[in-house]
């Protein structure tokens, strides 16, 4: 998570069924570790949304203010390809961003259809509804499933430019080499031309970025230690979740944001059949949240392909919806 502006990451049955042996392999790795993706049951997703409303938590109005605010400017960097286009949204949910400039390219008598990409078949209902009511003219086609895979189904459904949305700083959940990757396979299902936009959590003052994780009422505490509580539940495990604590952690230099689990004490914890052994003090990483330079969003851009066209800023300069080319 997410972050940057986290989402909530809807899972697939695939995802839902791979629960045990990712949990499984992450702790019988060194050193241990949890996807970030199981976060969210339903105590997680009450959280998230308590996260969502924290005061220290700034990055969820950053994205909103360049969208509700600067959404011509948006409109006028997409519009540099001058014909009709597919607008394809990676983790739509329920636009609530992209809306705006939806609306805005709308107004300008934009020939565009609007392609949102999303896991849960469920909010992409809610989406379709929302817009249907919201935007009349728009033209919609949800598609549902794991973003390369209806990246790939989106690119084909026709010859048009594609101008693709991955927002939120979720590029920012993956580590430095991973975020690589994924970029260079966008760039691999595009036509040169084609547009990115992606949404960058900017480096600043460190105590601002660690207090957005590290809130004084420990709802981010509360969040990352559920994740145990669900491992018990659901996979018959015996986590002692009062003998972990959540310890937050801000490095300035490379940008990485850090969430771990620390144990308390000596212990052995049982799944299944399976025993796993933490030291006291030792650590289960939990989740990244990347943050970026200038330079490295360039670096970034022209390592995956492509050449960078135009950034957009919130009023506070934390964040940038950079849009790049093919």
């Amino acid at each position: 998570m997410n972050i940057q502006l986290k989402q909530k990451v809807q899972l697939s049955d695939d995802d839902t069924g791979s629960f045990r042996p990712d949990v499984l392999e992450g702790l019988s790795a060194e050193p241990k570790k949890l996807p970030s993706k199981y976060f969210y049951d339903k105590t997680g997703d009450r959280l998230f949304q308590q996260i969502m409303a924290m005061p220290e938590y700034y990055l969820t109005q950053c994205e909103l203010d360049i969208f509700q605010n600067k959404a011509e400017e948006l409109v006028k960097a997409i519009s540099n390809i001058n014909e009709s286009f597919d607008l394809i949204e990676l983790g739509a949910g329920d636009a609530m961003k992209s809306s705006y400039l939806l609306q805005n390219l709308l107004e300008k008598g934009t020939d565009f259809t609007y392609m949102p990409i999303d896991i849960s078949g469920n909010i992409l209902s809610v989406l379709q509804e929302n817009l249907n009511k919201k935007l009349p003219g728009l033209e919609i086609l949800p598609l549902e499933g794991e973003y390369f895979e209806m990246l790939d189904k989106a690119t084909g459904l026709s010859k048009r430019k594609k101008v693709v949305l991955f927002l939120g700083g979720n590029i920012g959940n993956m580590e430095v080499e991973e975020a690589g990757q994924f970029c260079n396979g966008i760039k691999n299902r595009l036509n040169p031309g084609d547009l990115l936009l992606v949404g960058f959590d900017l480096k600043k003052n460190p105590n601002t970025i660690l207090a957005a994780y590290n809130d004084p009422a420990g709802i981010t505490a509360s969040f990352n230690l559920n994740l145990l509580t669900r491992i018990n539940r659901e996979l018959d495990a015996d986590f002692k979740v009062e003998n972990f604590e959540h310890y937050q952690m801000y490095d300035p230099v490379s940008g990485a944001c850090r969430s771990f689990l620390v144990s308390l004490c000596d212990q052995d914890v049982h799944i299944s059949k399976q025993v796993f052994r933490f030291k006291e003090n030792e650590l289960v990483s939990v989740e990244i949240s990347q943050k970026f330079s200038q330079q490295d969003i360039r670096q970034l851009a022209v390592d995956s392909g492509f050449h960078i066209l135009s950034e957009i800023k919130d009023s506070k300069n934390w964040f940038v919806d950079s849009i790049w080319m093919v």
